[in-house]
């Protein structure tokens, strides 16, 4: 036929309808064991932390606000100021000069929460000058603001206790249900107030999985949280998610990571692009 070049039209790949089954699928078939080898890696490195609840879940809520795209510390000192500058009369939270496991900081004070009324109210250039230690406080004070808000439309009072009798998939939607709580946040306040098997990926955990092969390359961070959530039984969510962190600050750092004295490395496709 004239003008015809004698090549076949090229036929578009399918994408599977289920991808993260495609993916664990793949891993069984061609990498047995990843998960479980990865898993003994990183307690031989950095041992087995155990769940214990360190804030409530409204403080956990506005401490991870607070940590965004800031310094775990900075994050601590912005929410110290707001419980002196709006004390409320309620208990100390529970674990006083304790850090979440994971965080860089040092640990907020032992104090009561802060007046979470007085701060949803607060002239929002007040609220932005006294977090402003924490960062990014033009963004983050009226977020905490909504924040709050909604809490209380929704249940009248700024408490989340109640998220711990709901399932964790009915929890995590609620949660996110709030404008600009996304799945990250939501599941580090599931995971850490609640003991939830939810994994929060931050870009330590999203790092050190793509780098060893956990997580597709190509999977956006989002994405990210369904492949690992697949990957793990809820007896590995929270020592994986915390011993991820670790290693991410500690030995597989975004440049110049550690991996001669990285007990992953083996099977590490970052160390070895062959590796099994």
């Amino acid at each position: 036929m004239a003008g015809s070049t004698g090549r076949r039209p090229r036929r578009k790949q399918r994408r599977p309808a289920d991808p993260v089954g495609a993916w664990t699928r793949r891993l069984d078939r061609h990498r047995p064991g990843l998960v479980q080898d990865t898993f003994v890696a990183l307690a031989s490195m950095y041992g087995h932390p155990v769940w214990q609840r360190v804030h409530e879940p409204t403080s956990e809520l506005i401490l991870t606000i607070l940590s965004q795209n800031s310094a775990d510390i900075n994050a601590e000192r912005a929410f110290d100021a707001l419980r002196a500058h709006w004390p409320s009369a309620g208990p100390p939270d529970e674990a006083g000069k304790v850090t979440r496991p994971g965080w860089g900081g040092v640990g907020i004070g032992y104090a009561p929460p802060p007046d979470w009324a007085a701060v949803e109210v607060a002239p929002l250039e007040e609220l932005v000058e006294v977090i402003r230690p924490g960062g990014l406080a033009p963004q983050k004070a009226p977020r905490i603001q909504a924040s709050l808000r909604q809490i209380r439309e929704q249940r009248g009072d700024y408490s989340l206790e109640f998220l711990g009798s709901l399932p964790p998939a009915e929890a995590l939607a609620w949660l996110t249900g709030i404008p600009g709580i996304g799945r990250k946040t939501a599941s580090v306040v599931l995971l850490f107030s609640f003991g939830m098997p939810l994994v929060p990926v931050d870009r330590h955990v999203e790092r050190v999985g793509k780098r060893i092969g956990l997580i597709p390359p190509k999977a956006t961070a989002l994405q990210a949280h369904d492949f690992l959530q697949a990957l793990l039984a809820d007896a590995q969510v929270y020592e994986t998610h915390v011993n991820l962190i670790t290693h991410g600050r500690r030995t597989c750092h975004a440049l110049r990571p550690a991996c001669l004295r990285c007990a992953v490395a083996p099977r590490c496709r970052y160390f070895d692009p062959k590796a099994p």
